[in-house]
């Protein structure tokens, strides 16, 4: 199934079942389709304020999340799509600062479907048409973009360099491989270097592509992509650099920063943080101080993220954690942070990601192993989470059967289990 979502809002809950009416094909279908919606509708994604676009396996929504706190902190007016929603689809759109109002998503998505019936678009090509729009008719200082999936295919790639203060990638790895591993010729055939081909596809002429020093199969394919569309590479170890030990020390060409560790959970969010200073740090168009990137470090915030839950109706007096993270990159995060501390791991997981990524760097600090659904989804059933797990019908009833032990509890394996967690719990993103 997919994640069109729900409202409470009967015009936007009728455009979300236009949404869920439309055909889903399967595989890549290359920019021809997002390209004539744009054109037809007036080609907004030329009209937009400069935009900062990030691609990547993991931490691009994090990277995304910094970036407009400090474009925000410096002042700024800032536009934001990010994607999956969490809760709600207004969640993908933000319009300067604020979620999009239900009446102004009900109308864009009426005016982009009437303008896409015979096009068969994606509901990922609509939700992008939807979001320029919006942007192009509402003014701000800055954009920042969030690649859905890849980066070469990915609708938002229609963004062209007119509009491109700088793009950046983010941490590297196997995910979606269905889609971005599906056999083309011409195209790299080591796995990771494959990854780093399709998301290096959002390189542009003259705009600066500002990465991570990778693998070498993946950097040096990054290194030809960015030579092959004529991007202004900068990747660390080479333009730019940082350290996370006491605060973050990050360095560049300009001179050297003395930031703060984020207040985001995870040593990786240093690492987010320092993508999106380096971001800031290679493009002209739009100027943000050390003071803002200070604060912007300080206040960011992204659910489902390694987030600590408020106690509520669902968590109650306990301690919960909830991550939406979903491949071995993200277990290993969550292996770093728990390292040492025992947790309850309660965990759901589509069918089509591997129950082993977060269960086994995980072993050592589990101290029970309970399965859910993800509603409204093809998961995997209990078998696949191995012997030693129980099975539950859903999160609430896994919660009541933990012991009373004071040990955390850590909810991972899906974001739209997270979705579900955080409606349980009334914690909706805003």
């Amino acid at each position: 199934m997919s994640d069109f979502g729900t409202s409470s809002d009967p015009a936007v809950q009728r455009q979300l079942d236009r949404l869920a009416a439309l055909s889903l094909p399967q595989g890549r279908f290359g920019l021809e389709t997002i390209r004539t919606l744009m054109d037809r509708l007036g080609n907004p994604h030329r009209q937009l304020a400069p935009v900062f676009h990030v691609a990547g396996t993991n931490g691009k929504g994090s990277t995304c999340a910094f970036l407009r706190a400090m474009l925000e902190a410096q002042g700024l007016s800032v536009h934001m799509a990010t994607s999956p929603h969490l809760v709600r689809y207004n969640e993908r759109i933000r319009i300067a600062g604020k979620l999009i109002e239900d009446a102004q998503l009900a109308a864009l998505l009426a005016e982009v479907l009437d303008q896409s019936d015979d096009l068969a678009p994606s509901f990922f090509e609509v939700t992008i048409a939807a979001t320029f729009l919006a942007f192009a008719r509402t003014s701000a200082d800055a954009c920042v973009v969030e690649v859905g999936l890849g980066g070469r295919f990915d609708a938002t790639n229609v963004l062209e360099p007119g509009v491109l203060a700088a793009c950046g990638i983010a941490a590297l790895g196997i995910d979606h491989e269905r889609f971005l591993l599906a056999p083309e010729d011409g195209v790299p055939e080591v796995p990771l270097a494959r990854i780093a081909f399709e998301k290096a596809g959002i390189a542009k002429p003259g705009v600066p592509l500002v990465t991570f020093n990778y693998t070498t199969e993946a950097r040096d394919e990054i290194i030809r992509a960015a030579a092959r569309n004529g991007a202004i590479l900068a990747m660390r170890g080479r333009e730019w650099d940082y350290s996370a030990i006491a605060g973050l020390e990050y360095r560049d060409r300009h001179g050297d920063l003395t930031l703060p560790q984020p207040t985001l959970p995870g040593a990786h969010q240093a690492r987010n943080a320092a993508l999106a200073v380096a971001m800031l740090r290679h493009q002209d168009l739009v100027q943000v101080s050390p003071k803002a990137m200070a604060k912007g470090i300080r206040v960011a915030t992204w659910p489902a993220r390694l987030q600590r839950l408020l106690p509520g109706p669902l968590t109650g007096g306990r301690t919960v954690w909830l991550d939406g993270g979903h491949n071995r990159s993200a277990g290993e995060a969550l292996k770093r942070h728990f390292a040492g501390q025992r947790v309850h791991l309660i965990i759901g997981m589509l069918a089509n990601k591997d129950p082993a990524s977060i269960i086994a760097p995980l072993a050592d600090e589990t101290a029970s192993l309970t399965t859910v659904p993800v509603p409204r989804h093809d998961c995997h059933g209990p078998l696949a989470f191995g012997e030693r797990a129980e099975a539950a019908d859903d999160v609430p009833a896994a919660l009541a059967a933990l012991p009373e032990d004071g040990l955390p509890v850590l909810i991972a394996g899906s974001l739209y289990l997270a979705g579900e967690v955080l409606r349980l719990n009334r914690e909706l993103p805003d």
